[in-house]
């Protein structure tokens, strides 16, 4: 059984128009949110062997605060540019490349392509997956290379506004 969670970057800083979009920060909604998300995934018993994530900067944070509430070592999170405002066709490219030995993975990455992904699981249609929204998705597959999202069923769909205001 393998199981992803997807979960788009937590939101974003817009403070310095400067800075290109890869290189963006969290703004402090998103540092509030990435860390309050990473809880309440944890706290529900789920449990991560690794994270895969966009290079980008604001991707990459959100997965240092999951990294942090599970004190996942360092070694088990991959940063991929392939996944920097990916299509769903190379974000399951990249699933598929994971390690054998992991079950259940966060991939961190960036919309559209995340929640056209996510609408390719068995479940109720998704309009948009917002900033920190997780979706989670299981398959009884024995290797990531097997892994197919239209086969994979829907656990849940969540995002903080479903908790915070």
């Amino acid at each position: 059984m393998k199981t992803i969670y997807l979960i788009r970057h937590a939101k974003s800083s817009w403070a310095d128009w400067s800075l290109p979009d890869h290189d963006r920060p969290l703004n402090e909604r998103g540092k509030r949110d990435a860390p309050f998300m990473a809880a309440k995934l944890r706290e529900q018993g789920f449990r991560l062997d690794g994270l895969l994530t966009s290079t980008a900067k604001r991707a990459r944070r959100t997965a240092r605060a999951f990294r942090k509430a599970y004190a996942i070592d360092k070694s088990k999170e991959i940063r991929t540019q392939e996944l920097y405002h990916a299509n769903p066709d190379h974000i399951e490219a990249q699933i598929q490349k994971l390690p054998g030995a992991w079950n259940e993975v966060a991939v961190f990455g960036h919309n559209p392509g995340f929640t056209y992904l996510a609408n390719r699981s068995q479940g109720a249609f998704i309009d948009n997956v917002p900033t920190c929204g997780i979706t989670a998705c299981r398959l009884d597959v024995d290797r990531w290379s097997d892994w197919s999202m239209t086969d994979a069923e829907r656990l849940f769909f969540w995002y903080p506004k479903m908790w915070l205001r």
